[in-house]
This record gives C-alpha cells, structure tokens and sequence, in this order.
C-alpha cells in the first residue's frame, strides 16, 4: 500500500498508510471498535475501493489485477455468510466450484477436521452461532489461496472453537499471508507484526 486513505463523506477512516505486506508473515491491524479495522481490511481483499492512494498484490514478482485478486485472497468475517439453506456439505462443495480447497485435503477431510461430521447433512440454518464460524473460518483457511485475511476470527467460539482456531493457524497458514483485524490478543497472538489503525487518523 502506498499513501493509502479511505474516507466516508468528509470524514477519513485513515490516511497516509504505506505499508508492504509479504507472504510468510502474519500482520495483525488493531484499533478500538469502529476505528476503520475492517475497513481496511476489506480494502486489502479488493472489494472497496481506496479515497486516495494505491493498494497492489503481486505474486512472484507480477502483478495482480484488480480482477484476479479474488482468485488469491480468502476472508473470514462476520459480515459475510454462509448458506444456510445448504447443508454443511453442499455448503463446501459449492465454495470449491469458486475457490479450489488445499489440494491435500477433500471435503469430508474438512469436516471431519472442524469437527462437524455429526451435522453434515443439518441446514447450517440450524446450526449454533459458534458452528457458524467454524464453517467460515474452514471455507477461508482450507481454500487454497496466498493470501488469508481474518476479520475477528473468533466470534462465537468456545474455548474448544478458540483451540480448533489456533491449530488451524499453526498448522494450515505458515507459508502464507495472514492478516488479522482484531482488538483481541487472543485472536492475533501468532502474529509477528502489529499495525495500529489510530496512527492513522490523521
């Protein structure tokens, strides 16, 4: 990102951000509640556009366009959903259609893996709202991206959840990007790098 802003109405949600984000590494965006933290991480998926500024993914050394940017970028949050008339297995399968899943894992292995294999064949309109994130936090982690951006990763989930979570990180996300927008340590603890949102209010 370069000298990147973003603004609703007259009013900056932040400003003057240049930063480089690189494979291997997980970043972690903080900021009180309503600071902009989603805000710029919807901009880093590609799908809101900056005020002023540049925001740019490559990958070996080329560049993506706008228009292939989603073909390398997975998100989980809250804002997003699943669903719910599919069940969790229709759910999956029609993800994979759009986004490929990690090449060493099929969709039972998914399930299976998140520890929902009793309600494979439920509507996920039945689902807890803590079953609900696992399915996001599966159809973001195992898809078979670079790039994996988290947005309060850990809403809804128990203490179990929280430790499917973690293992999740360690074991599926080492070679790639990740980058976290969270108020909560626990959901960013893994990450090396911290960026505060509030050093870029001016």
């Amino acid at each position: 990102m370069t000298d990147a802003g973003k603004r609703f109405n007259r009013d900056w949600i932040f400003r003057n951000i240049s930063y480089t984000f690189e494979k291997g590494n997980s970043y972690a965006i903080v900021g009180p509640n309503g600071s902009g933290k989603s805000t710029l991480l919807q901009v880093l998926s590609g799908s809101m556009q900056l005020s002023e500024g540049n925001s740019q993914w490559s990958i070996d050394n080329r560049e993506l366009g706008n228009e292939e940017i989603y073909d390398h970028v997975a998100i989980c949050a809250p804002y997003l959903e699943v669903i719910e008339e599919m069940t969790l297995k229709e759910f999956l399968k029609f993800h994979h259609h759009f986004k490929p899943f990690n090449p060493s894992l099929d969709i039972d292995s998914i399930i299976s893996i998140i520890g929902l294999h009793e309600a494979i064949n439920k509507q996920i309109r039945y689902y807890s709202s803590g079953m609900k994130q696992r399915v996001k936090l599966a159809q973001a982690i195992f898809s078979d991206t670079a790039f994996l951006l988290l947005d309060e990763p850990c809403t809804s989930l128990d203490a179990k959840g929280i430790d499917l979570y973690n293992h999740l990180i360690e074991e599926y996300c080492k070679n790639r990007l990740v980058i976290v927008s969270s108020n909560d340590e626990t959901e960013y603890r893994f990450c090396k790098k911290k960026i505060n949102i509030t050093d870029y209010k001016k």
